[in-house]
């Protein structure tokens, strides 16, 4: 595979083989970010579970200390008193039924997140088909179907990530902006990283954490560890 200039002087700069420390992992992903925009650090973690059992899903919800570093734009699907307690905590989309219908007939996906309350989910469900495939369906488990939608909008745009297995038991998140530096994101990392340890499923056997990769928007992954 050919790669460019950049990205080949950035697999020059490390030992691709190697498994580095969080902090060094970190200090060569924010060297090798070389594009004119405020690059995304991620994370890629490969666990030690079968997705395809129910018992062994990871799934959660975090408020990382630093935030993400983006202002996700939120729906809120809610109607009386909540629909005003959502406007006031700072939701960029506030309605009900027109809401829904607005996404129907215009294909409208001007938001990052939908929060509405249990009341409205039988609305909401009309569309769970179209929600469902762009990771937009409210769920009780990420905190997004809730009678506080107020906290909910709040932890939203303080910086809250969900965390979750694809079908390759591998989680894939966000945990910063290159402009963070070094120390917030290995904050985030260590915030993050806690959580899913945390999260290991009973049913699990093995190793849990099998590979920790750390990698920018444009920049080539480092291999790390995760130790408490």
């Amino acid at each position: 595979m050919k790669y460019g200039k950049k990205y080949s002087d950035s697999l020059k700069s490390y030992d691709r083989a190697k498994t580095y420390e969080a902090s060094e992992a970190i200090g060569i992903v924010l060297n090798n970010a070389k594009a004119k925009f405020d690059e995304t650090v991620e994370i890629h973690i490969r666990l030690g579970v079968d997705p395809r059992q129910a018992d062994q899903q990871v799934r959660g919800v975090l408020v990382l200390p630093n935030g993400t570093g983006k202002t996700k734009r939120v729906l809120v699907v809610a109607k009386g008193e909540r629909a005003d307690a959502a406007q006031a905590a700072g939701a960029d989309f506030v309605g009900a039924e027109e809401m829904i219908q607005k996404i129907q007939t215009e294909n409208w996906f001007g938001f990052d997140v939908m929060i509405t309350t249990p009341d409205m989910m039988g609305v909401v469900g009309r569309i769970g088909r179209i929600l469902g495939p762009k990771g937009l369906m409210p769920n009780p488990k990420s905190g997004t179907v809730t009678m506080d939608v107020a906290k909910a909008v709040a932890e939203v745009k303080a910086g809250k990530v969900e965390y979750r297995l694809d079908k390759t038991a591998i989680i894939h998140c966000p945990i910063g902006k290159k402009s963070f530096g070094q120390e917030k994101i290995l904050e985030n990392f260590n915030a993050l990283m806690d959580a899913i340890v945390k999260a290991k499923p009973a049913a699990a056997k093995g190793q849990y954490l099998k590979s920790i990769t750390l990698t920018s928007t444009m920049g080539p992954g480092v291999k790390t560890t995760y130790s408490k």
